[in-house]
């Protein structure tokens, strides 16, 4: 959805833009050749291998700043950078193709890897080391929980019987016949390898932590567009948005105030977009691909000021 992400920020020359998830600098470059030389871009990645790649995919550009950070340290990279406020953000959430497509990052179970799952190879616990130390319950109750997978108990039962489990490729064909083998299109190992990436990189903290923060980081009528690709993700970024938009209620006493969240945004669209039909033919992952706007409306403050 890298069109309408970006349009979806209304970029004005001469803006501060933040792209949180570089990736492979797709949606970095398309920004910059919107500013056509004006303004700045922080592009962040928390995995080191996707900086290396921006460094050298945007070594045209001299507005961009690349940092190897988490986003949900968005607002200590910004101030170390001396930067107050910014006139847009990017999150493309979930793991890069990029990262599926390397089998030593341990991410897809259609390649032989190493069962590791870390978006920052250099902090944290990988995907074997919990499969292989979870006792059976905790192991179920993860991968109900952030994989929203019915037979969590059976799965879980299964890779504790197979211990020592050590590889993508050996955890997926557990998963697959504690399952009873393959019905339809989506492989049975999808939502248990959906949640253990989540809880090794604790995506959902940092998300919350970076949709709070970035906020709170935008400039008035600066817009936040975030792409999500499951249902967890979504609901967590639905929630805080539509808590920030607020709304009106009236007082007893007359008039109305303004019942939510601050900083105040409003929606952009009432709903979320989807992907066009010549994307999802190109990339199958854009299928559940969902974005959401919002931009960040005036102070009242500074409005009275």
């Amino acid at each position: 959805m890298l069109e309408e992400a970006v349009a979806a920020l209304a970029i004005r020359p001469g803006g501060i833009y933040l792209d949180g998830t570089a990736g492979s600098g797709g949606h970095t470059a398309a920004i910059l050749e919107r500013l056509a030389g004006t303004g700045c871009v922080v592009a962040m990645d928390r995995d080191d291998e996707a900086i290396r790649r921006c460094r050298k995919r945007l070594a045209e550009w001299s507005n961009v700043v690349l940092v190897n950070r988490n986003y949900s340290e968005m607002g200590a990279a910004l101030r170390d950078l001396k930067i107050s406020g910014v006139d847009g953000i990017l999150l493309d959430l979930g793991v890069s193709s990029d990262q599926l497509a390397e089998p030593q990052r341990g991410f897809s179970f259609q390649q032989e890897g190493p069962l590791d799952m870390r978006m920052d190879r250099n902090s944290g616990l990988t995907a074997a080391e919990l499969v292989n130390s979870l006792p059976e319950a905790e192991l179920a109750a993860l991968i109900w929980k952030w994989g929203e997978e019915r037979q969590s108990r059976r799965i879980a039962a299964a890779i504790v019987a197979a211990r020592p489990v050590k590889s993508t490729r050996q955890l997926a064909e557990i998963v697959e016949r504690a399952k009873g083998g393959r019905r339809g299109r989506i492989h049975p190992a999808t939502q248990t390898f959906q949640a253990l990436r989540i809880a090794v990189n604790n995506e959902f903290e940092h998300l919350e932590q970076a949709l709070e923060d970035g906020l709170g980081l935008l400039n008035p009528h600066g817009r936040m567009a975030v792409i999500s690709f499951h249902s967890l993700e979504d609901r967590r970024v639905k929630r805080c948005f539509r808590a920030h938009a607020g709304r009106m209620e009236s007082l007893q006493a007359g008039g109305a105030d303004w019942i939510g969240e601050r900083p105040r945004v409003a929606l952009v669209g009432r709903k979320f977009q989807t992907a066009g039909p010549e994307e999802m033919k190109m990339n199958p992952r854009a299928r559940s691909a969902r974005l959401r706007v919002v931009e960040r409306t005036e102070d009242e403050q500074k409005k009275k000021a």
